[in-house]
């Protein structure tokens, strides 16, 4: 599952954009804390924009999917990519692709995370990646169908900057993998957002929100 090829090289000679993730903004999602080699990814998901992507990824968290996986792919001034790989390169088998939520309006930012894909805009399975910078180009009517985002990194984009300025070299046809493995030690749901106080100073638990099932062949 990759990034597809044609905006990579529009984007990746675009200069990094400095500085931390954008402030996260309010969600009634889930935070799920990334355990890595070289610190935690804290990542607030947005279950009302983008409730299919959420769901699959949620699902993949809890069966342990992505523990043991590797940062695969990390390219600075562009993203950085994981959640499929073991460190042999060997693609760990994943569910049902699902639909395309990039319509959602959220843009790929700086700390923002997306779902990667194949030049098929309904293919994304596990993988993931966070953007170094304000991708633009990874946007819905931008690039085409355009990468779905479904969540703002909240802690630890000091992490994600680490691991996109480690060396990198090419194994096994892919590019850009890290000469030492950046592992994903563990996956896990930390909290679940909830909403502000109400005027009785009680704050109450977000509500459910329905979600779609992900798209089966």
């Amino acid at each position: 599952m990759i990034i597809v090829s044609a905006l990579l090289a529009a984007t990746v000679a675009v200069a990094a954009q400095s500085g931390p993730a954008p402030a996260a903004p309010a969600m009634n999602g889930p935070v799920v804390t990334l355990e890595t080699t070289l610190g935690d990814i804290r990542i607030a998901l947005d279950e009302a924009k983008a409730p299919v992507t959420v769901k699959n990824f949620l699902a993949y968290v809890r069966a342990g999917h992505y523990d043991g996986t590797i940062f695969h792919r990390v390219i600075p001034n562009f993203m950085i990519q994981g959640g499929g790989m073991d460190a042999s390169m060997a693609e760990k088998p994943g569910r049902a692709p699902i639909k395309n939520e990039a319509a959602n309006k959220l843009r790929n930012d700086r700390g923002t995370v997306a779902m990667a894909r194949t030049a098929d805009p309904n293919s994304a399975t596990a993988q993931f990646f966070v953007n170094l910078k304000n991708n633009a180009s990874l946007d819905y009517g931008v690039g085409g169908a355009g990468y779905a985002v479904f969540g703002t990194v909240i802690a630890g984009m000091d992490v994600v900057d680490r691991i996109v300025a480690v060396p990198t070299t090419t194994r096994g046809g892919h590019q850009n993998v890290p000469i030492t493995p950046i592992f994903i030690k563990r996956a896990r749901v930390e909290s679940v957002a909830r909403t502000p106080a109400g005027a009785d100073g009680v704050e109450k638990p977000a509500p459910a929100r329905p979600a779609s099932m992900p798209r089966r062949n």
